[in-house]
């Protein structure tokens, strides 16, 4: 499935699963926006704190197992598994791209 992501959504999986930081600089604008579990985390300096919080927290893992366009965003169902109850669930990762960088995404069950 990695092959056929679009290469900053690659990165960004990439990211989620490495923990390194850095690569999120790669994959997401500087004014990029993320919508998870019911909060809003701005910019990139913030979505990199949110990322290390949740790496240290969870310990997850991401497999892309579909990805689909719809209405203009990429909706990529990742397989998840980490140290959380109910480990492994299903999460789609709603992107929205442009300048070849993740401007938006959106976590959703």
């Amino acid at each position: 499935m990695a092959s056929n992501l679009p290469k900053p959504i690659a990165v960004y999986i990439a990211a989620e699963n490495s923990g390194d930081a850095n690569l999120f600089e790669q994959c997401l604008a500087e004014n990029a926006v993320v919508r998870d579990e019911g909060e809003t985390h701005e910019g990139l300096a913030a979505i990199k704190r949110w990322k290390a919080e949740t790496k240290r927290k969870y310990q997850h893992t991401v497999f892309p197992l579909t990805l689909v366009e719809k209405e203009g965003k990429i909706v990529v169902t990742n397989r998840l598994t980490g140290n959380f109850p109910g480990s492994p669930i299903e999460l789609e990762f709603v992107f929205t791209l442009g300048s070849d960088k993740i401007v938006a995404l959106e976590i959703r069950s």
